[in-house]
């Protein structure tokens, strides 16, 4: 039986529609998701495997009863090919945007290079502040460096452009930067700057990627800077109920590109996969608000899609926009159920809060409550496609069970799973398929995501004070949701 055959006209209460919407179903779409990859590569934005997702969401919306539109954009495309590896003694692949990335010097130098390793006046383990190291500032920093090598570079206390074009000087053959190691001074940075006359390839890692590197004095290196850029077509795609005030929507939404090279179930088949199931489930309920969904195109590249979307809407279509409902990752096999901080009470939200945003996170908070569930709150950053809404200060929220973080113990007490890996060790990797998902948290989450969005479908007045005139069935006693 299809997903569509089950859609009733009643799934209008927070236990319908969570009864609605399965576990099951949820994983066909990922199925084709990853069918998809398979066939393509990855469904990553500007590529064959990204319009086959595209068309795989219309079909379902059309075949759902929707008429669903797509809307184009342009963007710059840019493919990565670049390498950081250790062929010996022991090989090593790094990850391209987790572990170490090219630079932005202009002019960017490309090339291939496999060579001895060599560190240069490297201070480890770091000192007590930043800038502490001077690793490659002085020509005498090379004294006794063998010409061909390739140089491994602290950041530190002068520019980075400097630093590579000492080394060139040097006679070095690439060169490997990385971050100093203090506090807030570990993870990967994007050098920039004027770097005329480099023609060497340079690459930029973490610390800690520069500290396993500088362990292994005779490695032998491989360092490829590869980029290619053009301009590409990506779309997103847009489903809207039939019924409700078009005047009060209701928008979720979820990324549906991969990075390159991954196939991206979990990120965010995960969340693409939900919201369609959840769309499907509610197309013939009878709204009050208008519900409008979104898959968005070149998340991974920057949230071009929703950046694009909300930059074509006048203000007065903003401001019909009730809320906002972000679905961004939400079945991470080492997941924690993480809900974004929408009243800012951990005190780490990095941007404003449109108000409106603490009672969608109270939604959320009550969802887990009533299934007995734990939950805690998720930095409200920005970093997905819920970003551009707050920007024109449009009330968000929405669900997150974590990437590249590193659960803790207290988080393994609560939520098991392990502690001292990652929530996904396969995000941004070849490895985020089908089997990279933890199938609780993707099923609960996905019948969050549907109460959520049937709650405030009725009624949105929480938020924004809009009482929409008929029956409201978005408000569930305690307990029903079990």
């Amino acid at each position: 039986m299809t997903s569509q055959a089950l859609a009733d006209p009643n799934n209008n209460s927070p236990a319908k529609i969570a009864k609605a919407v399965t576990l099951n179903n949820v994983l066909r779409h990922l199925d084709a998701f990853q069918a998809i990859a398979d066939t393509h590569g990855d469904r990553a934005a500007g590529r064959p495997g990204y319009q086959a997702s595209v068309n795989y969401v219309v079909n379902r919306l059309n075949a759902a009863g929707y008429t669903p539109t797509v809307q184009e954009f342009q963007f710059e495309y840019l493919e990565d090919n670049s390498v950081l590896d250790v062929l010996a003694p022991t090989p090593i692949s790094y990850r391209q945007d987790l572990d170490f990335t090219y630079t932005g010097f202009v002019p960017r130098a490309e090339g291939d290079v496999t060579g001895p390793l060599q560190a240069v006046d490297l201070v480890l383990p770091p000192g007590p502040a930043a800038n502490t190291s001077s690793s490659g500032c002085e020509a005498a920093d090379f004294a006794g460096f063998a010409a061909g090598s390739i140089a491994l570079i602290q950041r530190g206390s002068c520019n980075f452009t400097v630093k590579a074009l000492n080394a060139q000087a040097a006679g070095a053959s690439a060169v490997v930067l990385f971050n100093e190691g203090q506090p807030g001074r570990t993870g990967l940075v994007f050098p920039t700057g004027d770097a005329t006359g480099l023609t060497i390839p340079v690459v930029s890692a973490t610390f800690a990627v520069g500290e396993q590197l500088a362990s292994m004095p005779f490695a032998t290196v491989r360092v490829k800077v590869d980029v290619n850029t053009d301009t590409r077509t990506a779309w997103n795609v847009f489903a809207e109920s039939r019924h409700g005030d078009a005047n009060n929507v209701v928008m979720a939404g979820a990324h549906l590109d991969s990075v390159q090279n991954g196939p991206g179930i979990n990120d965010n088949g995960s969340g693409s996969g939900a919201l369609l199931e959840t769309a499907i489930q509610m197309s013939k309920v009878k709204t009050n608000a208008k519900v409008r969904f979104a898959w968005w195109g070149a998340e991974e590249l920057g949230l071009l899609g929703s950046e694009h979307y909300i930059a074509t809407l006048s203000q007065e279509e903003q401001d019909k926009i009730a809320l906002y409902l972000n679905f961004d990752m939400v079945g991470s096999p080492n997941h924690f159920f993480g809900i974004y901080d929408g009243d800012d009470s951990s005190g780490t939200a990095p941007v404003p809060i449109p108000p409106g945003s603490a009672e969608i996170e109270d939604v959320f908070e009550k969802f887990y409550a009533d299934r007995g569930l734990p939950s805690e709150d998720t930095e409200f950053s920005g970093r997905s496609d819920y970003g551009p809404f707050i920007a024109v200060d449009i009330p968000a929220g929405g669900l997150f069970t974590g990437a590249e973080g590193v659960k803790t113990p207290e988080q393994q007490a609560r939520y098991g799973g392990t502690a001292g890996i990652a929530y996904d060790p396969c995000y941004h990797q070849p490895c985020d398929d089908r089997s990279n998902l933890n199938l609780f948290a993707l099923d609960t989450n996905s019948d969050a995501i549907a109460v959520a969005v049937i709650t405030f479908a009725f009624d949105t007045s929480t938020v924004n004070g809009v009482r929409a005139p008929g029956k409201s069935h978005g408000r569930a006693p305690r307990g029903v949701l079990s």
